[in-house]
């Protein structure tokens, strides 16, 4: 598979692209209106050759969802302990403006 061209597309980190109190904003909005979802970020590794960005950037996960069922429905491996519910992992991982940041690659990563 040749290499993706990610000139292409924005390749900015979300982070980078909104400040944080907006960040901050955007996820007590979503957490008032769906309390029972995780608004999760998921990111290509910036290294990625092979992957193409998803459509989309921002997801808004059921707690209950097993990262196992995420992962598949995103089509991605690899990611914290597949047996953790999103819940398990947005309580550990999530990031101080509330989002849960992921990032997606071709290999298997390991640690952080």
């Amino acid at each position: 598979m040749p290499p993706f061209d990610k000139t292409q597309v924005q390749s900015k980190p979300f982070k980078l692209r909104k400040s944080f109190a907006t960040r901050k904003q955007e996820v007590a909005a979503i957490r008032s209106k769906f309390p029972n979802k995780i608004p999760v970020i998921i990111e290509c590794y910036e290294r990625e050759k092979y992957l193409p960005p998803l459509d989309k950037t921002k997801f808004l996960v059921p707690h209950e969802l097993t990262m196992t069922q995420f992962v598949t429905i995103i089509s991605n491996s690899g990611l914290a302990s597949m047996s953790l519910t999103m819940a398990q992992v947005y309580k550990d991982h999530q990031d101080e403006d509330g989002f849960l940041y992921m990032t997606y690659a071709s290999q298997e990563m390991f640690g952080h």
